[in-house]
């Protein structure tokens, strides 16, 4: 049986808002164009496979003012995270299981459909 780690209040929900962070900023790049300049598009086949590119708009102001701020926040939640007081009671293998069984501890709260 794999074990339980009794993790403060604040990790989990630091955790947990990374977790968002994450998606919130996953989904906003694949919805904007591929570059953030413009740029036109492009062929190319000369390599071991076929890259192809339509022409980008680039990105607006605000599209590039909310990657930074996303990306931002996605920095100070993971630095807040991965140096928590909580890490220096852990040792070793404990220390390990304990940081991969935060990355899921949100999987267990979640209600089932």
């Amino acid at each position: 049986m794999a074990a339980t780690y009794d993790f403060p209040s604040d990790l989990l929900a630091g955790q947990e808002e990374l977790h968002q962070v994450r998606a919130e900023l996953s989904a906003l790049l694949k919805r904007l164009p591929w570059s953030v300049e413009p740029l036109d598009g492009f062929s190319d086949d000369n390599g071991w496979r076929k890259v192809e590119r339509p022409a980008s708009p680039g990105w607006t102001e605000d599209e590039q003012a909310e990657v930074e701020k996303l990306r931002r926040r996605e920095h100070e939640l993971a630095v807040f995270v991965s140096t928590h007081r909580y890490w220096s009671e852990l040792t070793g293998s404990d220390r390990i299981h304990a940081r991969s069984g935060l990355k899921h501890a949100h999987e267990g709260t979640e209600e089932s459909p």
